[in-house]
């Protein structure tokens, strides 16, 4: 990464004489720091990072982005006027650096950094699907090149330039998730990236509460394919079975290559086929080519994760057997978001935990009807941030359960509008159990689950239904 003299210049345009002091890496948590990490303090809304630069420097952090007084004692660079020569050739770290806002000094550096790297950016948002997208298709790359990777979901203002600052000049490709919460906030995640393809998933009415509206996300998403450059060096890889993903090729100058369940599509896929716990298998069309495929993802919905894989593999020159592999590869699985378990009495649970909307908990109950059990159990939460649609998706979850489920337990007050729906759909009363929060659910589910039983778990992460699932899963 940077060493200080650079992290210096970069936010001062003054370069130290000195030339040592390298840094590893950034971090916004004091506990991840250690020696040689620049420790950037942010403010959040439960705590303040300049409350922990102490602890961060204690852990060996070689400085620290501030850009107000921190409790302690430290040796200080003020970068918000005139900078001494002398003053700069004195500091021995550990030092705190201040400027006038630490958050656009990552950025600023982030930015800086990847304009030092020769690497091709393939930035991936979407209201579902990102992450799993993501996964599957820096697998898939890392079949030929050296691959950076956005590290769990830093997908946001904070997340992405911490991700960039990890970029070396070894890597050849990174594959940058980019989240959405308001207008302006992918245009931002462009601008430090600098992406020259751009993957769209799909466009749901996902965070409704803080876009405002479906259109405000589709044209958020949509600030992606405008950032991408023109002609053949840009391409914009999008979801051909989604009418709103596919109105957002008239936003772009770069080459659109479609994917999809649709024959018309520049990558297709026919006669999907869930494999239960083992997969699912496909024909995989491009051109003139078909293959037979099979990839260890769960669920047939996964399909569209794959191909979206594949269509950046083709883009980026990589052979069919190069796809394949990356595709079949097992250590990818451990990394997604969706998967197997045991749990009491030789039961499966199916977790699904990291977040919800009603799409991919359809998708999800979808899944767990193609799973073979003697019961399918759905413990289905709360799904934050609908805004307008929140009843409406609640309710189209509870139908596709009382369809699906022979046990519904569902947990919380919105949990509790699945509920109603499938009891209203006919769902009888005795196989719907509604908790008030997971203690409760957990406490059913110990006396209820047998062998044979498949539990499909999912909510929203505040929720913490993960911990549902530790509690619940038993070590082989």
């Amino acid at each position: 990464m940077f060493t200080l003299a650079q992290v210096i210049e970069v936010l001062s345009g003054f370069l130290p004489e000195w030339k040592t002091w390298e840094l590893t890496h950034a971090v916004i948590d004091s506990r991840e720091a250690h020696k040689g990490t620049l420790f950037v303090a942010l403010p959040g809304e439960n705590t303040d990072g300049h409350s922990y630069v102490s602890d961060a420097f204690s852990n060996g952090a070689l400085a620290a982005l501030v850009h107000h007084d921190v409790p302690g004692e430290h040796a200080c660079l003020d970068l918000r006027g005139p900078i001494s020569s002398q003053r700069v050739r004195d500091l021995i770290p550990p030092v705190c650096i201040i400027v006038d806002d630490s958050l656009a000094a990552l950025q600023e550096m982030a930015l800086r950094w990847r304009e030092r790297m020769d690497v091709r950016v393939i930035g991936i948002t979407g209201s579902v699907g990102k992450t799993t997208t993501k996964e599957l298709t820096a697998a898939v790359l890392s079949r030929r090149f050296c691959t950076l990777k956005t590290e769990g979901n830093l997908n946001n203002e904070i997340g992405l330039p911490l991700s960039l600052l990890h970029l070396s000049s070894e890597h050849e490709r990174a594959v940058l998730e980019m989240g959405f919460y308001a207008m302006g906030d992918i245009s931002l995640l462009c601008r430090l990236s600098d992406p020259q393809v751009g993957v769209v998933t799909n466009v749901y009415p996902v965070h409704l509460e803080r876009a405002g509206s479906l259109n405000n996300i589709v044209q958020g998403k949509g600030e992606l394919l405008e950032c991408l450059p023109a002609g053949p060096d840009g391409v914009a890889i999008l979801n051909m079975d989604e009418p709103l993903v596919m109105g957002m090729a008239q936003r772009t100058s770069a080459r659109v290559v479609t994917y999809g369940l649709d024959s018309q599509a520049t990558v297709w896929a026919s006669d999907v086929e869930g494999l239960g716990m083992s997969g699912i298998r496909f024909r995989l069309h491009h051109l003139h080519d078909t293959l037979n495929v099979s990839v260890p993802m769960l669920g047939r919905h996964s399909v569209h994760t794959a191909l979206r894989a594949v269509a950046v593999a083709l883009v980026e020159g990589l052979t069919w057997q190069e796809i394949v592999e990356g595709l079949q590869d097992r250590k990818t699985r451990s990394q997604l978001r969706l998967y197997a378990v045991t749990g009491p009495e030789g039961s499966i649970l199916v977790d699904d935990t990291y977040n919800a909307s009603p799409e991919s908990a359809i998708a999800a109950l979808n899944l767990l009807r193609e799973l073979d059990a003697r019961r399918r159990i759905a413990v289905l939460g709360d799904m934050m941030e609908l805004g307008a649609y929140e009843d409406q998706g609640h309710r189209a979850v509870g139908v596709r359960a009382g369809d699906v489920a022979d046990i519904l337990v569902t947990i919380g007050d919105l949990g509790r509008v699945i509920a109603e729906e499938a009891s209203a759909r006919g769902m009888p009363v005795g196989q719907i159990v509604p908790c008030h929060n997971r203690s409760e659910a957990e406490l059913f589910l110990r006396e209820e689950i047998s062998e044979g039983d498949v539990v499909l778990i999912k909510g929203s992460r505040s929720l913490q239904l993960d911990k549902l699932v530790m509690s619940l899963e038993v070590s082989e």
